[in-house]
């Protein structure tokens, strides 16, 4: 049985206010009317520009017109960028398609930026047709009607507004009404909505029934003390969340209960009588845990888990500072990880003189980064001897210099493998 899914982008894929809301306040500035306030402009996603400019700016029919060419030249080159994909949408169409349910997009904006945003945000993979508004025709049914395919046995249009779901009404097509964008429930209902779903998951299960969850993914963050991990972390994480990627944080030692327990053994400057064996197996049990209670049913549950620290830093610190070796450091933890690593690993790659002297200057070093030079010396050298036994997992990137270079840069190579990874 062939099932067609169209969705609406604004409220629905995407949350694009930012982007609609700044390029509103730009035309209405140029045109020399009141700016909006916030209220007003909650009413602007969904209809037609002109319609917003004429009923919610009080322009005339001439004025917003010339309105709409203003709002054009910022949206078309920024606006469209400003904007964040839902939480759980990557995982609704992975679904979907997985089942065989064909996708498309139907949507008032125009046809250039529509597909600027899907390919932008990777979602045009997804879609198979594509309806757009054109400055003659911006009536919902009629873009639905216009790319849905004969022969069909099922066809919904899923939506925020009662735009959508009129416009499904109109076309005699199933309506699956969404709450997590810029509509009400009630909104949705007296428009004709024949569902409702609360949640991209709770879309899911109306529009495909079964329909198994994709798994997410493991990335780790790496390098030594003082390379800018929590800052690329919260940059990278932003930057995921925009792309809707559902982000989990955790981090080694810790992530769980019992792993927090071990960390404090393990970096209290009371325990330096500690052996190296100690020390190492230490880090092991407290990734057993982790591996089990945090980072499986994260990527089980859809999610994306980013680990400040992983197996990688045991075998730089403990094989590479402590000087037990790269390989016996990875046997102590085969079982502890058994087949759990991260899809990529991304290695802040600072020296480390210059990673001491801004660690240092921080705050006061835990028992680890009190050791001497030649210590930390060991350390770099085991991070490198890892990236150059396996290439392909790691994402290595100069961390000196501009912190929002940097930032784009992983960025960059973290996107690509995780787009890589969707089917």
């Amino acid at each position: 049985m062939e099932k067609w899914v169209f969705f609406d982008l604004d409220g629905t894929l995407t949350r694009s206010e930012e982007g609609i809301w700044n390029c509103a306040r730009y035309a209405a500035e140029r045109m020399g009317f009141p700016l909006p306030d916030e209220e007003t402009l909650k009413k602007w996603i969904g209809p037609p520009l002109i319609w917003s400019f004429r009923n919610l700016m009080g322009m005339t029919e001439e004025q917003a017109w010339e309105a709409q060419k203003i709002y054009r030249e910022r949206y078309t080159t920024v606006g469209k960028y400003e904007n964040r994909v839902y939480p759980g949408i990557r995982n609704l169409l992975r679904a979907l398609r997985s089942a065989g349910v064909h996708l498309g997009v139907v949507t008032g904006k125009p046809e250039a930026p529509t597909r600027d945003i899907l390919a932008h945000f990777g979602l045009w993979k997804f879609m198979e047709r594509l309806a757009c508004a054109t400055d003659a025709k911006a009536e919902k049914d009629h873009l639905i009607r216009s790319v849905m395919p004969e022969g069909a046995a099922e066809v919904w249009m899923a939506g925020d507004r009662k735009y959508d779901m009129e416009g499904g009404v109109g076309a005699g097509v199933h309506t699956l009404g969404v709450t997590w964008g810029y509509g009400s429930e009630e909104e949705l209902r007296t428009a004709g909505a024949e569902r409702i779903a609360h949640t991209p998951w709770e879309a899911a299960e109306i529009l495909c029934p079964g329909a198994e969850k994709p798994k997410g993914a493991f990335l780790s963050m790496e390098g030594l003390d003082g390379s800018g991990k929590s800052t690329q972390i919260e940059k990278l994480t932003d930057t995921l969340d925009r792309y809707g990627f559902e982000v989990v944080h955790s981090r080694e030692p810790g992530g769980t209960p019992i792993g927090e327990k071990i960390r404090e053994i393990l970096l209290s400057r009371e325990n330096e009588e500690m052996t190296d064996v100690t020390e190492a197996l230490l880090y092991a049990a407290a990734r057993a845990q982790h591996v089990r209670e945090r980072i499986r049913p994260a990527v089980k549950d859809g999610k994306v888990l980013l680990c400040d620290r992983f197996l990688d830093s045991s075998v730089a610190y403990q094989g590479g500072g402590r000087r037990l070796g790269v390989d016996q450091v990875l046997a102590i933890n085969r079982p502890a990880v058994e087949d759990t690593l991260p899809l990529l690993t991304v290695y802040l790659d600072l020296d480390y003189r210059t990673s001491l002297r801004r660690r240092s200057e921080a705050s006061q070093l835990d028992r680890l980064e009190a050791e001497k030079e030649d210590f930390h010396a060991r350390v770099e050298a085991g991070y490198h001897e890892l990236i150059s036994r396996n290439p392909e997992r790691y994402a290595a990137v100069d961390a000196r210099g501009d912190r929002e270079e940097i930032a784009g840069k992983i960025a960059e190579r973290v996107l690509e493998k995780l787009m890589a990874e969707e089917t």
